[in-house]
């Protein structure tokens, strides 16, 4: 099935780098691997499907030959602005949904990449880049938490679609009630490491569980979607704490839809299960497409044969560079095609039924559970 009609309701993203920051050979290939290590990014990307196909795919486009040196120069050639637009005009993106806690001074805040993208660019609120800033600027748990609270409830009046966590990255899914007298006495060593080095990566179990059940009940209070980073990522997400099986406690109290990101991969059988059996579960697509390349076909049968079409939603969770958004939505629309044309093959949907199913995972589930 040709998929490129549909547009894309890229529900979850990051913003991208200014130019200046992805256009040498070295700052490129690091984009290709959740690997931060730079022996990775200079011997083994350069060996990686991800890398290679992508690399043909985007030197097709600007005409050049597929080496990373006439690329870079092709893509040189042109004014960058032009460039992005191009590439989400041919993604078909119609609806970017952005989580800015992943950025920097060489980032474009929310007005400059609305100004830049050719769609409509809506805010995700991430929690703990927020309960890390008000720990650096408050003296006492009282004052941090009351600031949280308010900021967190205040959500959708100032414009947020969703509350976004990674809590899985820094003390794993296993999210369990906390006292308030727990959580302040994990505040005080992250207070004082916030006043001896100027900031502070929040990695305490009670603190996190605790900040994380906080946002909960004002989701709920706002019907505001909740994203949960689960499965690969990063480097620094250990994926034993990050199976989303770890968060059934949460599941059967929360009152708010879950946006469950990432198909958990590799544990994307597990995620289909909870979708498949809880109303208030969602399955998200990104990372894993477009990085599982080849392997995407089979993860999706497993996923499309187990959990329902309207639980299934596709986004890119691309970052940094545009090409990586173009990617995805190719890999993307490539595997669910060739794996909606299989069911039609085989007698398990009709053309129509599959096609109806197509526009749900790519956009109309997430216009549906975000109110787009």
């Amino acid at each position: 099935m040709d998929l490129n009609p549909i547009p894309i309701v890229d529900h979850h993203a990051h913003s991208l780098l200014k130019p200046e920051a992805t256009a040498d050979a070295a700052n490129f290939r690091q984009w290709f691997t959740e690997s931060t290590d730079p022996e990775i990014h200079a011997r083994h990307v350069p060996h990686s499907l991800f890398f290679r196909t992508g690399l043909r795919w985007l030197a097709e486009l600007l005409g050049c030959e597929p080496t990373l040196e006439a690329y870079l120069a092709a893509r040189a050639a042109q004014p960058y602005d032009a460039w992005v637009r191009r590439l989400f005009h041919e993604a078909n993106i119609s609806i970017l949904l952005c989580d800015y806690g992943y950025q920097g001074a060489d980032s474009y805040n929310h007005a400059e990449l609305q100004a830049l993208l050719p769609c409509r660019v809506e805010p995700m609120l991430r929690l703990e880049v927020l309960a890390q800033e008000l720990i650096v600027q408050h003296d006492t748990f009282d004052q941090m938490l009351e600031a949280f609270t308010v900021t967190v409830g205040q959500a959708r009046a100032n414009g947020y679609v969703a509350l976004k966590s990674i809590i899985a990255y820094r003390t794993g899914l296993n999210i369990a009630p906390v006292s308030r007298e727990d959580a302040a006495a994990a505040f005080v060593p992250l207070k004082e490491e916030a006043r001896r080095a100027g900031y502070v990566r929040l990695a305490s179990k009670p603190l996190c569980d605790y900040l994380v059940n906080v946002a909960l009940a004002q989701a709920e209070a706002q019907e505001l979607p909740f994203q949960f980073h689960t499965g690969f990522g990063d480097s620094d997400a250990d994926l034993r704490a990050a199976n989303p099986l770890h968060l059934r406690r949460v599941i059967e109290r929360a009152r708010c839809p879950l946006v469950l990101l990432h198909a958990g991969w590799p544990f994307y059988r597990e995620l289909a299960h909870l979708a498949a059996i809880y109303p208030n579960v969602w399955m998200d697509l990104s990372l894993a497409i477009p990085f599982a390349t080849t392997g995407i076909p089979a993860m999706l049968r497993d996923i499309l044969g187990m959990a329902h079409f309207s639980k299934i939603m596709f986004a890119t969770d691309a970052f940094v560079m545009p090409e990586i958004f173009w990617l995805a939505a190719r890999w993307g629309r490539w595997g669910l095609g060739r794996v909606l044309d299989e069911f039609i093959a085989d007698g398990f949907l009709s053309p129509a039924e599959a096609w109806a199913a197509a526009e749900a995972i790519l956009g109309e589930n997430a216009r549906h559970l975000y109110h787009l």
